[in-house]
């Protein structure tokens, strides 16, 4: 899985996966994340088959989770768009990830970047060849599909391509599972920057603000991440502030003082950088400028995500199956209908659908169909209005539906759990990972018996004890789908 903004990059990805001999995987799934564009061709001759996916433009996170939710295969190999794997790779995964115990939920490649040889690196470049050493990015990471599930996937608060995969494989040590670190390659090439690109980067400062509350104060320790310089940058930062306060207030001495404070921290600084590399006159030049723009931008991305991220809860991700009850809920509700040409659409059903299709959530359908029990309707009338759904609201991954009576006493009628049971079980999906839209309470009673989530959006025939009951009220098939998309389910 590739996720790309279609960088030149991709084609020599691409290019080396093609050429590279060695055991194919089932696919190939590049995500588009960019806002629009000429759609991408990445077809070649040697690659596998190859699946092209759009977000629309949401950030590495949800272009990630859309490519693993895309996927089918016991195992997700993500890859960035700017690496180049060693002619072995696809043989070195393969054996990387064989027999692997169960509790392995992650596989982890190496990296290298190569750095010049006939001068020091430059501030940037150092910075990139701090990758060779990181753990658990994804830049060559293969991880088990059903423990990206478990935990809902890759966080989307985080919005660049920076601690977004620390979180993850957090969040999924923290359910018990391993990860450990393979035996294949991959070259990460220090992409062209410009002079500016150091202070660009500071925003990260507000993840790392994200990641602190999200998993307490050892989470560096745990994801083996360095403090860096941001207690400096704060001290410089606040002794700048303190001589424009004290210049204001009419104190020149103090003033003096804390300015001398700022100007020594920020030439520390500026050597620190400027000693190591090749000190070229427009390496300096850009060590200079930046080590006095950086210090009060971390801090202002910092406090920031002070601010921005108080409160914030667990990540729960999207789930991973929406069953929606059809009549009163999908289409309008006509009594045992029969007839094909009667199924209308409530309004916003389809654009709600999509919505889902579209970020990888797969959908399906529960419907008590008691009518043929009844001997009002016909299994192939049933099977007809279900045709006629399909045509009308796009295709559905599951469709489960009950032809028994109430004083039947099957276990597939809701408020029964047997077609919540029956559409997880043929999709793969743990229930708790599952949500269940309907209009009355025998909807969400079956989701509950299943261990899903119901929500009820109510009609004209929904009870006031079934609102009093259900944790979930929503007024539309849309607002449901909002909450569902915002991870608040």
């Amino acid at each position: 899985m590739v996720p790309t903004i279609g960088r030149p990059s991709l084609d020599v990805l691409l290019d080396a996966l093609a050429a590279a001999p060695g055991p194919r995987p089932a696919e190939l799934i590049v995500v588009d994340d960019r806002p629009t564009g000429e759609p991408l061709r990445p077809e070649r001759p040697g690659l596998p088959p190859v699946r092209v996916v759009r977000t629309g433009g949401g950030g590495p996170a949800r272009a990630r989770n859309l490519g693993w939710r895309t996927a089918r295969t016991e195992w997700i190999a993500f890859l960035d768009d700017d690496v180049v794997p060693d002619a072995d790779w696809y043989q070195r995964l393969e054996h990387d990830l064989a027999d692997l115990p169960a509790d392995v939920a992650g596989s982890q490649g190496r990296v290298r970047v190569p750095l010049p040889d006939d001068r020091p690196p430059t501030d940037w470049e150092r910075g990139t060849a701090g990758l060779a050493t990181s753990s658990w990015i994804t830049a060559d990471l293969a991880y088990r599909r059903a423990a990206l599930a478990a935990v809902g996937g890759f966080d989307e608060r985080f919005p660049r391509a920076f601690r977004e995969d620390s979180d993850l494989a957090l969040r999924v040590m923290d359910t018990g599972a391993r990860l450990v670190r393979g035996e294949r390659w991959i070259t990460h090439p220090v992409r062209p920057a410009d002079r500016w690109i150091s202070t660009r980067v500071q925003a990260g400062n507000a993840d790392d603000v994200l990641m602190r509350r999200l998993h307490g104060p050892d989470w560096r320790d745990r994801a083996d991440a360095a403090l860096g310089r941001r207690p400096q940058h704060t001290a410089v930062t606040t002794a700048a502030v303190a001589a424009l306060g004290f210049a204001a207030a009419g104190r020149p001495r103090a003033a003096a003082l804390a300015a001398a404070c700022w100007l020594a921290g920020t030439a520390e600084f500026a050597w620190a950088r400027i000693a190591s590399g090749p000190r070229t006159r427009d390496e300096v030049t850009t060590m200079l400028l930046t080590s006095a723009a950086i210090p009060p931008l971390a801090t202002w991305h910092w406090l920031a995500g002070v601010v921005r991220h108080r409160g914030v809860r667990a990540w729960r991700g999207l789930p991973d199956l929406v069953l929606f009850d059809r009549d009163g809920t999908l289409v309008h509700d006509v009594p045992y209908n029969g007839d094909p040409q009667e199924v209308w659409p409530v309004d916003g059903a389809k654009e709600a659908l999509d919505r889902l299709r579209a970020r990888g959530v797969r959908v399906g359908v529960v419907s008590n169909q008691s009518g043929v029990a009844r001997g009002l309707i016909t299994r192939a009338q049933v099977e007809a209005c279900m045709d006629r759904l399909a045509e009308l609201l796009g295709p559905f991954d599951t469709v489960q539906y009950c032809p028994h009576g109430p004083e039947d006493g099957c276990t597939c009628r809701k408020p029964a759990p047997g077609m919540v049971k029956a559409a997880c079980a043929e999709l793969d999906v743990d229930p708790a990972r599952c949500v269940v839209i309907g209009d009355i309470g025998a909807d969400v009673e079956a989701a509950t018996a299943a261990g899903a989530v119901g929500m009820l959006v109510p009609t004209s025939v929904t009870r006031d004890e079934e609102l009093a009951a259900s944790d979930w009220v929503l007024a539309s098939v849309t607002e449901a789908v909002d909450v569902v998309l915002d991870g608040q389910w």
